[in-house]
């Protein structure tokens, strides 16, 4: 979205437009898509809540929360609270969720 867009308010970011099963209202596709980032997140501590369905609120192990506009700044931010990067092909990470399944 353009700056210009965010000042007038009213255009959803795309990650928060509908995805492929369209059986779920708005709402339950944006807690699933929650659900989703906090199975990556909780390799590295943290926790993604929605905030009344407007952002989203990340938190660490030791309280420490932030408010984020979308998902895409949510990698930006989990990598400024946990000063390292977070690596989405960390052989790891992909395991853990693997196993999961």
């Amino acid at each position: 979205m353009c700056a210009l867009c965010g000042v007038l308010g009213g255009a959803e970011h795309w990650t928060d437009g509908a995805a492929g099963d369209r059986t779920l209202t708005r709402r339950a596709e944006r807690l699933r898509r929650v659900g989703l980032a906090n199975a990556v997140l909780a390799g590295y501590g943290l926790t993604l809540a929605d905030w009344q369905g407007a952002n989203y609120l990340l938190s660490s192990r030791t309280g420490r929360t932030e408010v984020v506009d979308d998902l895409m700044h949510v990698w930006q931010v989990a990598e400024r609270m946990l000063g390292r990067t977070c690596d989405p092909l960390d052989p790891a990470l992909l395991d853990r969720l693997e196993r999961g399944r």
